[in-house]
């Protein structure tokens, strides 16, 4: 059996607020109930959602919360060469092709991509996943996989259309990206948010596509605002308040379903970072009777 290694992503499109804390939580925690490595990765390959100093932030808001990757971080926008090198492995399978179909002429067409450049043997454009040819190699458009708290997932990409992975503009799309990031890093578990769970199937392809195991998947639920939509950097949610990192861990756990016992929290006048370390282990060993036993 191969050894845990789980990693956690952000885009630093702004500073981490308490959805993606609880993310980065989870993760961490299962990767230390499996005695693993948990690694951190930072999904700047969208230069324009980018915003500067958020991931110099993140990765200060991570320590200050005593979530401390075994790793020096990667960064995605060193890893062109390494994507370039998965398209073309692609593109050999016959598994890929160029589009130039316009935003317009393609919110005309549906949410459904046609297929419509699929045989136009185009040399310039987006490249898009060829799941006709795909269903060809796998008998079947079906993706099926079990997922580790969402529980029996079943996606026909026939029924999605022909996903991007390298964008008209140059940028890498995150289907390939983040697939050829958990190759390279030898990822076995990825712990992350409900709101990907529509995602995995593109990428439980592109893993079988590339000839590699694909981690084991475990969603949990997004955090809410008042208004009952997911956190988001975008919509202006406010990013973690750094200063208080204990009662920021409370209540993350709280969101993943954990209470901590009253008369676990002890000595009020321990440093901050001694509570830290002790709240942590006591999460660890929680995660650890809840989901590996």
């Amino acid at each position: 059996m191969s050894a845990y290694i789980g990693r956690f992503a952000p885009s630093p499109s702004g500073p981490l607020h308490m959805g993606s804390l609880v993310c980065a939580l989870a993760s961490f925690l299962d990767a230390r109930a499996h005695k693993g490595q948990w690694l951190v990765r930072i999904e700047d390959i969208d230069p324009p959602r980018e915003v500067e100093g958020a991931s110099e932030a993140i990765l200060r808001c991570l320590r200050a919360h005593g979530l401390i990757a075994d790793q020096p971080p990667i960064f995605q926008s060193h890893q062109s060469a390494l994507y370039n090198q998965k398209l073309g492995v692609l593109e050999q399978l016959g598994l890929s092709y160029r589009c130039q179909c316009t935003r317009k002429a393609l919110r005309s067409a549906g949410p459904r991509y046609s297929g419509l450049c699929r045989t136009r043997h185009l040399t310039d454009g987006a490249v898009r996943f060829n799941t006709q040819v795909w269903e060809e190699i796998q008998q079947s458009s079906v993706v099926a996989f079990t997922d580790r708290f969402c529980g029996a997932q079943r996606c026909d990409l026939a029924e999605k259309g022909d996903f991007i992975i390298h964008r008209k503009d140059g940028l890498f799309a995150y289907q390939l990206a983040v697939v050829a990031d958990d190759i390279a890093q030898q990822i076995t578990h990825v712990v992350r948010g409900e709101d990907l769970l529509r995602s995995t199937p593109y990428q439980l392809a592109l893993f079988k596509s590339l000839g590699v195991k694909a981690p084991q998947y475990g969603h949990i639920p997004v955090v809410l605002n008042q208004d009952g939509h997911k956190l988001s950097k975008q919509r202006g949610d406010p990013g973690v308040d750094e200063t208080t990192p204990y009662a920021n861990l409370l209540q993350s756990l709280g969101h993943l379903g954990f209470e901590c016992p009253e008369n676990f929290l002890g000595d009020l006048s321990e440093t901050q970072s001694r509570k830290i370390d002790n709240i942590l282990k006591w999460a660890t060993a929680a995660w650890s009777e809840r989901y590996l036993h």
